[in-house]
């Protein structure tokens, strides 16, 4: 049911700090192992006056958040007590030598059976900074994700004002029906999916939602502190805005990279995207409450969840003002003014003041030559309805979305496990296009014929091979803004724009100095993104959209990275316990 006193925010906020200091206390003795057991099973929970029963890890929603250092190693075992097949992805980390502890199932790992269990195991190399976990299977992330919490080494600072406090702050969305037969429902039709009732944070709806008054996040703060926000968006289907009334957050790192901090009022952070901000709080008591609100960004054709969540940014009261005033619910409440639904301006000009620290202690590795390019069409299709059925996508077609025109087919063998045996023959093709197979306006009219094609296809490639991928929205079916994540990398934003990329151009403007890193980015609605890394890291690598309903619908491909020479470039065996299918 509700929450309880241990899932309350100020409990939580203590726990971490807690934890936080143990891990500072630490002696530096190399490598520490960290230990958890996450049990996924059954929760009643109440959200909108409405009671269900959501699969949960260790009964809590959102799920336990790991705290760590970098240079850790993980071990996480993760019991399956529920009907559903389930596998989890650790979202941002590197998994160098470590492919079998990715997690999104058919992928890397078979996923976990009823009764079964699987010990992740991965090294933190190199990273510090906010990720998070979620579920990698059909719809279920929508109640099992949860922070993780990358502290830096013993010794290191932050490379900004060390803050007083830190605290985690998790959007999301909330379904009063079951999301996996919602996702079931709408690839039956062909149609476009339920929406969700409502959005969260920190699992709370807040007071513009019916009946949710009490089921308020509240951040509670000091006058003149510095105050990190943990900012993740574990929504399924909606890049958001972010703000807080009447205060200026400053953006010091996004996907577990520092920044070059800047100043802004309000952030756009796209499904699968972390970001840190420094909150400076008022210098006096202010004698009133804040609104932090987030509402979604949209760029599609299709329906949305056109609603707001909001948590109360509230101030300690000195000792004098809690005499004299009697209640918090007469402080004048402030509320910030948030981008139209559809300011593709604002969306854009904030991608642009991201730019990595690019220093010494925290270079800005971006390849200057490249071995081999790739340019992806993503967007979305449609597919014959099966039979004489009339389905409910466009002209009685079922919705269908594809990357170079390929809607991806997922396996019933885990990609991994046929690559590494080399039984690959009837699970996948390693013949992926690096065009696409029929160029067009991209961003123009559309053309007549929206059907694309369907297969497991996968891009090969020998190991350090130096990558520029270009990726280019197209408006076959409405121009929509895609947040692509790929799985085993960090990539280098180099370059972004609209309208079709000019290969004879465009490049010349490119970002080779201080390009922001990160995992996932927003391919631009009706535009292009160009990303640059270096194929480091062997084993099979899933890239995909990160609004669940475009995954669900095929927008997604795959790469393997072959070994290296050497034995630390090399995927090593798999674990006695993965999962088998």
């Amino acid at each position: 049911m509700g929450a309880s006193l241990f899932r309350s925010p100020a409990f939580l906020v203590v726990l971490f700090s807690f934890i936080s200091l143990c891990l500072l206390a630490e002696p530096a003795l190399g490598i520490t192992t960290r230990h958890f057991k996450f049990d996924v099973k059954l929760q009643n929970v109440t959200r909108l006056c409405h009671t269900k029963s959501i699969v949960s890890v260790n009964g809590q929603f959102p799920g336990p958040r790991i705290v760590a250092r970098e240079g850790d190693r993980l071990l996480i075992k993760v019991v399956n007590h529920v009907q559903n097949n389930i596998s989890l992805h650790w979202h941002g980390i590197r998994q160098l030598q470590s492919g079998w502890a990715d997690g999104p199932a058919y992928i890397t790992q078979c996923p976990i059976q009823t009764g079964r269990s699987y010990l992740y195991n991965f090294t933190i190399v190199g990273q510090r900074g906010t990720l998070w976990w979620h579920a990698h299977i059909s719809w279920l992330r929508s109640t099992l994700y949860g922070p993780i919490i990358i502290l830096p080494k013993r010794g290191v600072p932050y490379p900004f004002a060390k803050p007083y406090k830190e605290v985690p702050i998790v959007f999301g969305e909330w379904f009063n029906a079951d999301p996996e037969a919602i996702i079931s429902q709408a690839l039956q039709t062909g149609g476009g999916p339920n929406v969700s009732d409502a959005y969260t944070m920190n699992g709370l709806p807040g007071p513009l939602y019916n009946c949710s008054t009490k089921d308020t996040y509240k951040l509670k703060v000091k006058p003149g502190k510095t105050y990190l926000l943990r900012l993740i968006n574990a929504a399924l289907n909606d890049e958001l805005f972010f703000s807080i009334a009447n205060h200026t957050l400053t953006v010091v790192e996004a996907d577990a990279v520092y920044v070059k901090p800047f100043e802004t009022e309000t952030l756009l952070i796209a499904p699968g995207q972390t970001t840190n901000v420094l909150l400076e709080t008022k210098s006096h008591y202010p004698s009133a409450t804040f609104f932090m609100t987030v509402r979604p960004y949209v760029t599609g054709e299709g329906t949305f969840d056109n609603s707001s969540v909001v948590g109360i940014l509230e101030y300690e009261k000195p000792p004098k003002v809690f005499r004299s005033t009697k209640s918090i619910k007469k402080l004048p409440l402030f509320k910030p003014i948030l981008p139209a639904l559809n300011d593709t301006s604002f969306a854009t000009n904030f991608a642009n003041k991201l730019r990595s620290l690019a220093n010494a202690q925290f270079p800005a590795n971006v390849p200057q030559n490249v071995d081999k390019r790739f340019f992806f069409t993503v967007g979305l299709g449609t597919r014959p309805c099966q039979g004489n059925q009339t389905c409910q996508g466009p002209n009685g077609t079922m919705f269908q979305a594809s990357v170079n025109n390929i809607s991806f087919v997922m396996p019933t063998k885990a990609l991994l496990q046929a690559h590494f045996s080399g039984q690959s023959k009837g699970v996948y093709t390693p013949n992926f296009p690096t065009t696409p197979l029929i160029s067009f306006n991209y961003t123009g009219t559309p053309p007549n014929n929206t059907m694309v094609s369907n297969g497991t296809k996968l891009v090969v490639l020998p190991f350090d091979t130096s990558v520029e991928l270009i990726m280019q929205d197209t408006s076959i079916l409405g121009a929509e803004s895609h947040p692509l994540h790929l799985h085993g990398f960090n990539f280098f934003v180099v370059g972004q724009g609209f309208g079709n990329f000019d290969p004879n151009k465009d490049p010349a403007k490119f970002n080779l100095v201080d390009p922001i890193e990160r995992n996932t980015v927003g391919v631009p609605s009706g535009g292009w993104v160009a990303i640059r890394f270096l194929a480091d890291n062997p084993g099979v690598w899933f890239m995909h959209c990160h609004l669940e309903v475009h995954t669900s619908w095929g927008l997604k491909m795959a790469w393997i990275v072959l070994d290296g020479k050497l034995p630390n470039q090399k995927l090593l065996p798999p674990p006695a316990d993965l999962p088998k299918c």
